[in-house]
């Protein structure tokens, strides 16, 4: 009996992570032309000028993703708007 009450609540649980994922996503759709965006390298240039290790800039659907560790040693993950550079969503991993 509890076997058969466990999938179904484990379902639930992966189906809320899973919508709360979709969510985010969809606050950061940008409609902007790929041939307007910026290159890798020229966003990868923008956060080393402001003091950033920069380890790894991925092109993503709407944006760029860099990760790379600020000038106190931490490792931040950012999404970035591909046409201005600007961050649009930061998170850091404090260690």
């Amino acid at each position: 009996m509890r076997k058969s009450l466990l999938i179904p609540v484990i379902a639930f649980a992966l189906a809320g992570i899973v919508g709360t994922a979709s969510a985010s996503d969809d606050e950061m759709k940008i409609d902007a032309p790929q041939d307007q965006w910026l290159t890798v390298a020229q966003i990868a240039e923008k956060f080393t000028s402001q003091g950033y290790d920069v380890r790894q800039v991925k092109a993503k659907k709407a944006a760029y993703e860099v990760y790379a560790i600020d000038k106190d040693g931490r490792r931040i993950e950012t999404y970035v708007h591909p046409v201005t550079g600007e961050p649009l969503k930061r998170e850091r991993e404090d260690d």
